[in-house]
């Protein structure tokens, strides 16, 4: 375990500043990118750690991560408070998230994906993430252009598409799985 880490948050973004907490937090669960670190092989870089508001309200979550901004400490009702500024549906979001790092995979924004995010089972310049999931909510609606669309994505990236949907706290999966005939 790491211990605590010490963040500083600039804008939208949460920044370890030390290269020592940014190599620990980075090999214990690939959290953040190193800053100018396109693809980063393991912890072995010497750059400060950008994390994403959700992998830092996680990390604040579980106690491994403190947070500042002016010099005074960010608390997780503040940080929450900026998330759902930032995102839209964070709760829904916040809860993929969670439920999907808390079985032990890693997870990464999606957008370059245009979805929310790129799961990893081992991790990044480890392997390839194999998912992209969609965070829906019950009653959003789902066109075929848009099953059609994520589905023809996912195939050309080599990836599983799937729709997370949150009821009640519970988290469920849909996979889509394309063949060629």
């Amino acid at each position: 375990m790491v211990g605590t880490v010490k963040g500083e948050l600039v804008e939208n973004r949460i920044i370890v500043w030390d290269l020592e907490d940014s190599r620990k937090l980075y090999s214990q669960g690939y959290y953040g990118k190193p800053l100018g670190v396109a693809k980063p092989k393991g912890a072995d870089f010497d750059a400060p750690l950008i994390l994403d508001l959700i992998e830092g309200y996680f990390l604040l979550r579980k106690k491994r991560l403190t947070i500042a901004k002016g010099g005074s400490k960010v608390s997780p009702w503040v940080l929450k408070r900026l998330c759902e500024s930032e995102y839209t549906d964070f709760g829904d979001k916040y809860a993929v998230y969670e439920h999907l790092r808390e079985a032990g995979l890693v997870v990464a924004p999606g957008i370059k994906f245009g979805c929310d995010f790129a799961v990893y089972k081992h991790g990044p310049g480890i392997d390839h993430a194999p998912y992209l999931i969609q965070v829906m909510r019950p009653d959003d609606g789902l066109t075929a252009t848009h099953i059609v669309l994520s589905g023809r994505l996912a195939t050309t990236v080599r990836k599983q598409f799937l729709i997370a949907v949150v009821r009640a706290k519970k988290v469920t999966f849909l996979a889509f799985d394309w063949w060629r005939a």
